[in-house]
C-alpha cells in the first residue's frame, strides 16, 4: 500500500521557491538547501496556516514540541526555521522572526557509532553494483552521502606520480582530494561519462536517496553515516593521527573529528592494568 504525503498550500510553495533562490544566491551547498527546504516544507504540510507569514507563535511552538526529535535534529530544525523567518524579515514579508519563540537546544555529546565491520562486509557482498559502489565510497573513503551523490569521475579523478585520487565536493563548497585504492580507481575510471549515480533528468541522485539505498542494504538499523564513523575509527587505530583523520573527513574542527572515533574498551582496560602493574609489581 502506498501512502501520500499531505499537500502543501500554494502560498507556502511560492514562498519556499523564493527562499530556495535566496539560498542558492548565498551559495549554500545543495545538501544544505535540501535540508532547509525539507524542514520548512514539513511544517507547511502540517496545514496550520495558509501562509507561513500568518502562522502563530503558539502553533509553531506546539508543532515543534510535538515531535520526539533527537537533540541534533531539533537543533537543525530550529536553525532552518530561524533562517527562513529571518529571510522573511529581511525581504519585508513579515515584521518578526517567528522562530524566536523556539527555545535554544543545547548540543549533545554524541557518541561514536561505527558500523559493525561484519555488517558492512555483508552488505558490500550482497548489494548490486550501484549500491555496492556507494557502500565502498562511504566505507573506504569516509564520504558523506551528499559527497557520494555528486561524484562525477570524468571531472573528479586526478592522477599524479603516486596514483589516482578523487576530488570530493564537501559541505560548504569545500573540496578535498582523497587518494584512491587502485582497484576502486579502476572502477571509477571505467564509469560512463556524467555523474556516477545519475537520476532520470541528467543530474545526480539526491543525497537523501543515496542514504536510503545504502541504509536498505545494511541491517540492524545501520545507517550510511555510520560507515564514516567506521572509516574514521579504523584509520585512527592504524595511524594514531587525529589530524590525518580530520583531513580525511573534511572537518573544520578536530573536536568534531573526535566525536567520530570510537575507543576500544579493551584497550582502555589494558592501559589501566598495565599502569597498575607498574605501580604494584
Amino acid at each position: 500500500m502506498t501512502t501520500t504525503q499531505p499537500s502543501i498550500g500554494p502560498l507556502w510553495t511560492s514562498e519556499l521557491s523564493a527562499w530556495q533562490l535566496a539560498l542558492q544566491a548565498m551559495r549554500q551547498s545543495p545538501q544544505t538547501i535540501e535540508l532547509r527546504m525539507y524542514h520548512v516544507r514539513r511544517l507547511g504540510r502540517a496545514g496550520l496556516s495558509g501562509s507561513p507569514w500568518t502562522l502563530g507563535p503558539s502553533d509553531l511552538l506546539e508543532w515543534a514540541g510535538g515531535h520526539q526529535w533527537a537533540r541534533e535534529t531539533a537543533r537543525a530544525v530550529r536553525s532552518s526555521f530561524r533562517r527562513f523567518w529571518a529571510w522573511g524579515v529581511e525581504t519585508g514579508r513579515t515584521d518578526v522572526n517567528l522562530a524566536d519563540v523556539l527555545p535554544p537546544v543545547r548540543p549533545g555529546q554524541p557518541l561514536p557509532r561505527p558500523a559493525a565491520p561484519a555488517v558492512v562486509a555483508g552488505a558490500i557482498g550482497s548489494a548490486d553494483g550501484r549500491v555496492g559502489l556507494m557502500l565502498r565510497l562511504a566505507n573506504e573513503l569516509g564520504m558523506r552521502r551528499g559527497e557520494v551523490a555528486q561524484v562525477r569521475p570524468e571531472d573528479d579523478l586526478v592522477h599524479d606520480l603516486v596514483g589516482w585520487s578523487l576530488v570530493v565536493h564537501g559541505k560548504g563548497a569545500k573540496n578535498r582530494v582523497l587518494p584512491l585504492p587502485n582497484e576502486l580507481a579502476d572502477v571509477l575510471r571505467a564509469a560512463p561519462p556524467g555523474y556516477l549515480f545519475p537520476n532520470q533528468t541528467g543530474g545526480h541522485l539526491s543525497p537523501h536517496w543515496v542514504g536510503t539505498l545504502v541504509s536498505r542494504a545494511l541491517v540492524d538499523g545501520t545507517t550510511m553515516h555510520q560507515l564514516r564513523h567506521l572509516c574514521a575509527t579504523e584509520i585512527h587505530d592504524a595511524t594514531h593521527d587525529l589530524r590525518l583523520v580530520q583531513t580525511l573527513l573534511g572537518h573544520a574542527s578536530v573536536a568534531t573529528t573526535q566525536r567520530y572515533i570510537a575507543v576500544d574498551d579493551s584497550k582502555v582496560r589494558d592501559a589501566i592494568l598495565e599502569r597498575s602493574r607498574r605501580w604494584h609489581p
